[in-house]
């Protein structure tokens, strides 16, 4: 996908590609979850994009001028739970370096408040072990939440739902004795186990055709990529 030939090359420095990846940055972390996956894709070759890369940009803003309508909307109806997590991973989806893509949503009043899609720092073994690291990301997200709303005045009274949908690392997060595959992950993937065990955070299982955190970490086909907007709040108002 690199420039192939010395013709591609002269073409790509002709377009404004690093701007233009640079000004779907700015939407992606603001206003637009939805993007933040392709533009993080994008980003990854912004020190020697291709003309496919700048086709993929220019496909993005299309996809942006159709969708113009869709805003974050909130509602102050559901007051049962003020916040919900989601987190997800994908695998080893990075190419050239086999590390993961790991993406997790917060969700207040039916619009997303915070959200993230990122490569993972190291190379995970598993997809349990992928799943486990962003969750431990989600679970730190979750406490600085939890801290913002105590100081308006809003404390929360039990534990706060973290949703993943992968089993085997909702075990691992609540049973110590299911670790021992990932020993060798660094101290700090094990203080998830801790907030779980003291009740300020509980992993609940969501089918992964209801995660909207799916959105955040790979390319979905269309009625997918519908179904995440709308848990993320981004509605024709």
């Amino acid at each position: 996908m690199h420039p192939q030939t010395q013709e591609e090359i002269d073409y790509m420095r002709t377009v404004p590609y690093l701007s233009a990846v640079g000004s779907l940055n700015y939407l992606s972390t603001m206003t637009r979850p939805d993007i933040s996956y392709a533009v993080g894709y994008l980003g990854r070759f912004s020190s020697n994009p291709g003309p496919r890369h700048w086709a993929a940009v220019k496909h993005l803003f299309r996809y942006l001028k159709g969708s113009m309508d869709y805003k974050l909307t909130y509602s102050g109806k559901d007051t049962s739970v003020i916040f919900d997590t989601y987190c997800d991973a994908s695998h080893g989806d990075c190419l050239d370096s086999g590390r993961s893509t790991g993406g997790y949503l917060t969700v207040m009043g039916g619009g997303a408040i915070g959200w993230s899609s990122k490569l993972q720092p190291i190379v995970a073994l598993s997809s349990t072990e992928a799943e486990y690291m962003v969750a431990t990301e989600a679970a730190q997200e979750i406490l600085w939440m939890r801290n913002i709303l105590h100081q308006f005045g809003f404390p929360q009274h039990g534990a706060s739902p973290l949703h993943i949908n992968n089993q085997s690392a909702i075990s691992v997060s609540k049973n110590p004795e299911h670790f021992g595959r990932m020993k060798h992950l660094d101290l700090r993937f094990f203080w998830l186990r801790d907030v779980v065990d003291e009740g300020t955070i509980a992993p609940l299982h969501i089918p992964g055709t209801e995660q909207p955190a799916d959105a955040l970490t790979k390319a979905l086909a269309l009625p997918q990529i519908r179904l995440a907007r709308q848990r993320m709040g981004l509605v024709v108002d």
